[in-house]
């Protein structure tokens, strides 16, 4: 067998598969391991390149190899997918993520640090919630609406439904009604209490960061989405600029180009979609302060005049994105100048 240089590792709960290759390209070893295996495998190789795909479990291999002196690569799928030959089986993949690997211009993901993985989940965790919460709070409003008991939207505003639910006296709803919807009520209590536990476990380490602390100079960066930024974004150097870590986010028009003519669509919402979602929730946070305000004359407050209310939170949240690779890249904190005020 000659020297390993980069290995294609294809991640499962079971059954893994290595695909091994030279300094020359030519494939030197294919094998199956099974859980229990990998670790030793690898302990026994001599240092090398282990590529493997995102998932799941990507981060936790990565961090394993890495302590035994191999130096990982994290590829995300879709980029992995086009050197996928005829067919689908574990080899396959683990031979494509090896040529997906030794190409020049792949970009990589860093592993997170178990501190890293720790905010994701807690972000992550937060944003699963809400989800679950909006769900319960549609079904109540919707349920009870169809015994003409409504309110205004938003979450705050359901005080007036809650009212009616726990008023036994309230003759519009049937008690079968009532015990089926004080069911979902207490959900939604739960939910708020989870919520807030969660947000309080957020706000505790971003006191201690200090890139954290940096962070929420800037407009419309709380604790919770400067701890997203940190956890989700390990290495803010690996974009090259401003631009591409926005771009990255997905919060730049959709390029479309034929002919040497170029046209821009909407945003592309690729990248994180939890990141880029705190981000605009952000600068629509703001804008609602320079509506208060009303003769603002910030850069938001400008194009505000101009835009429509969500085209600018898009906007303003890409100049937010900008401005966090700045801070995280060369240090210092957030300061609007005293003519153009950026929020």
């Amino acid at each position: 067998m000659g020297q390993i240089a980069i290995i294609g590792l294809d991640l499962a709960k079971s059954v893994f598969q290595v695909h091994a290759v030279d300094a020359d390209r030519n494939t030197v070893l294919k094998k199956k391991l099974r859980r229990a295996e990998v670790l030793s495998f690898f302990a026994e190789l001599p240092p090398c390149v282990i590529a493997m795909e995102a998932c799941a479990s990507s981060h936790y291999w990565a961090r394993e190899l890495e302590k035994l002196g191999h130096t990982s690569r994290i590829i995300p799928a879709q980029y992995v997918k086009p050197f996928v030959m005829r067919g689908k089986s574990d080899a396959v993949d683990a031979e494509a993520i090896t040529v997906a690997a030794m190409q020049p211009n792949m970009r990589f993901l860093r592993a997170k640090s178990l501190d890293q993985q720790a905010i994701v989940v807690l972000v992550k965790t937060r944003a699963f919630l809400l989800r679950q919460r909006s769900n319960a709070v549609n079904s109540l409003r919707g349920q009870m609406a169809e015994f003409g008991v409504i309110s205004r939207t938003g979450h705050a505003n359901l005080k007036p439904l809650i009212s009616v639910l726990r008023d036994e006296q309230d003759k519009r709803l049937p008690n079968a009604v009532r015990t089926a919807l004080l069911a979902i009520l207490n959900q939604i209590e739960a939910l708020n209490d989870n919520i807030e536990a969660l947000e309080k476990d957020i706000v505790a380490h971003g006191r201690t960061d200090d890139e954290i602390r940096r962070l929420r100079s800037v407009p419309g960066v709380g604790d919770i989405v400067a701890s997203a930024i940190k956890a989700f974004v390990p290495d803010p150097a690996g974009f090259r600029s401003a631009r591409h870590f926005a771009s990255w986010l997905g919060l730049t028009p959709r390029s479309n180009s034929s002919g040497g003519k170029q046209s821009s669509g909407r945003i592309s919402k690729m990248g994180n979609k939890d990141l880029r979602a705190l981000l605009v929730m952000g600068a629509c946070s703001t804008l609602r302060w320079v509506q208060k305000r009303g003769t603002d004359q910030s850069w938001a407050g400008r194009l505000l005049r101009r835009r429509p209310f969500k085209v600018t939170a898009v906007a303003l949240a890409n100049k937010t994105a900008r401005i966090i690779w700045a801070i995280l890249n060369k240090g210092g904190i957030y300061e609007a100048h005293p003519r153009s005020e950026s929020v």
